[in-house]
């Protein structure tokens, strides 16, 4: 887990010096280029604001990241085993191919010693490797623009529902259930942590989650019906402000976030979001604090709820809530991402509120 590598600071020199004794240990996410590499890289080190670290490929590539070309990080891995050089490079070949178990026999190996060896050396198999693989161009496609067929062709699906099928079990509904020009519009955020998916109205945003989040299908169904079906894809002014907000943030400009919000909840979980907005970035506060914030100091298993319900993420900082122990207790973006998240806040001190 990210939270078990040093702070963002010693990280960031050490990938400055190149320095090899983070080799297969951490790996160095940029977001302005979308790839990952080795601390080794010979490429032109990244602005640390644009760099996200983790302790394993297979963390890169569930945040959406590339391998990189200059370094390839998967080398040692490949090197290592033949049987997963051969598969790698197979990808690299034909990477728009829908991978199968087939695939993968008729090369000749043996489907159950595949799956525990890109399990042991990148925590996902061969499939989810390939799967994440197209899907993020088929994902990129339809932010720019394009129609659902193409977007399936460019991320290699040959059948239309195949392309569905794997859209909607990460994102959380069917390419197919956004219209044309929506009364809401969702569009992708990349951010140093992992992409987000944004949902605005002309003047609100409604929704910010991070891509695979479990409780985004859900969401997106519950905007979906009191939008009366009329989401679409593309930006609006309160998500491009969201943007430019995200962006400040993690570059360490500021902690401030003021698009204006639709909030969906009951009147007691907006109330409890209000709360969470007063906690000052660097500042973290327990759920019994809360409820003391709110003047319900018995509600505690009712806020933590209410946090949970929490559907814009970020901007309304449920990250800042820890166990009253200290732990960092549940977060459903992951916990390596509220570890992150409150590691970036203890640049602004306290004062500083989102």
């Amino acid at each position: 887990m990210l939270f078990d590598l040093p702070d963002h600071a010693t990280l960031y020199a050490a990938l400055l010096a190149r320095d090899e004794s983070y080799e297969g240990r951490a790996y160095v996410c940029v977001s302005s280029t979308g790839i990952f590499c080795r601390f080794t890289c010979p490429a032109r080190k990244p602005k640390p604001e644009n760099c996200t670290f983790h302790d394993s490929v297979g963390a890169c590539i569930e945040a959406g990241f590339r391998a990189c070309k200059r370094c390839h990080p998967l080398q040692p891995a490949a090197s290592a085993d033949p049987m997963i050089g051969a598969l790698l490079a197979a990808l690299d070949e034909r990477p728009e191919l829908r991978w199968s178990e087939e695939h993968i026999t008729r090369m000749g190996f043996d489907l159950s010693t595949v799956r525990r060896s890109f399990k042991r050396q990148f925590g996902m198999t061969f499939l989810e490797m390939a799967r994440q693989r197209r899907l993020r161009e088929g994902f990129e496609s339809l932010s720019d623009g394009s129609k659902v067929i193409a977007a399936q062709q460019e991320a290699g699906f040959e059948s239309a529902s195949a392309f569905r099928a794997a859209f909607a079990r990460l994102v959380g509904c069917a390419p197919g259930d956004f219209v044309k020009d929506g009364v809401l519009m969702a569009d992708w955020i990349g951010t140093p942590i992992g992409d987000m998916i944004a949902v605005s109205s002309l003047s609100h945003l409604h929704l910010l989650e991070f891509v695979g989040r479990k409780a985004l299908s859900s969401e997106l169904k519950r905007l979906l019906e009191s939008a009366k079906g009329s989401i679409g894809i593309g930006t609006l002014p309160p998500t491009e402000q969201a943007r430019k907000e995200l962006g400040d943030f993690f570059a360490g400009r500021s902690a401030r976030f003021e698009v204006p919000l639709g909030l969906h909840g009951s009147a007691f979980s907006r109330e409890v979001w209000a709360a969470l907005r007063e906690i000052p970035a660097g500042e973290t506060r327990s759920y019994a604090d809360i409820a003391r914030a709110i003047g319900r100091p018995s509600a505690t298993r009712a806020v933590a709820r209410a946090n949970g319900a929490n559907q814009i993420a970020l901007l309304i900082p449920c990250h800042r809530v820890i166990g009253a122990d200290g732990s960092l207790t549940g977060y459903g973006g992951g916990l390596w991402r509220k570890q992150r998240l409150l590691e970036i806040e203890r640049q602004y001190g306290v004062g500083v509120s989102a």
